[in-house]
């Protein structure tokens, strides 16, 4: 439950280390160079937000709603966005470290990831259909049950995708690319 509305704010260097801002509505605000680790954001709403430089290594983000939220240059390592209210669910990721973090089963149709490292992200039973990985490293991304159907991987590099455990119908892959799609058949392409 919302318990206080934060509209057209700008935040700056503001270091949030380990304290708890749930169950507020931050709409329209920008944050530049905070720092989020090991906040609560638990219960609370980021609608039409930008976080640029911001950290947000241990974050808590149990029943968190993101709302056409933008995050640029953002370290984001081991975020549970799986935890994020499903409700409205829309962001987008530029040049970020989301290494480790964890989107399983959730619904993230359309959703940009532009220039970044992508390491060892679980995408479980998500729905990442017209999803674009524009220059994303997915080094041991999972992907198992994953709807990636148009989805972009073209310009996506260290990818390894099993065809036939996710479906792939007109998911778009550049050549060099495609020995990630028979990875699991141990054969080599030269």
């Amino acid at each position: 439950m919302i318990n206080k509305w934060i509209d057209d704010q700008h935040y700056s260097g503001i270091s949030y280390l380990e304290k708890r801002l749930t169950q507020t509505e931050f709409n329209n605000c920008t944050f530049q160079n905070c720092d989020f680790s090991k906040a609560d954001l638990s219960e609370s709403d980021f609608v039409n937000c930008q976080f640029e430089e911001c950290n947000f290594a241990m974050v808590l983000l149990h029943g968190t709603g993101i709302k056409n939220v933008l995050f640029t240059g953002c370290k984001l390592i081991g975020a549970g966005f799986d935890n994020c209210s499903d409700f409205l669910f829309s962001a987008r990721f530029q040049k970020c470290g989301l290494d480790y973090a964890s989107f399983v089963a959730k619904k993230i149709r359309q959703t940009r990831f532009e220039d970044c490292s992508m390491k060892e992200v679980d995408f479980s039973d998500a729905d990442l259909s017209l999803a674009v990985f524009e220059n994303c490293d997915l080094q041991n991304a999972v992907f198992s049950n994953t709807n990636i159907e148009k989805a972009d991987f073209r310009s996506a590099y260290n990818y390894s995708i099993n065809p036939e455990a996710n479906r792939i119908k007109k998911a778009r892959f550049s050549f060099p690319g495609i020995g990630g799609l028979l990875e699991k058949y141990h054969i080599e392409i030269e």
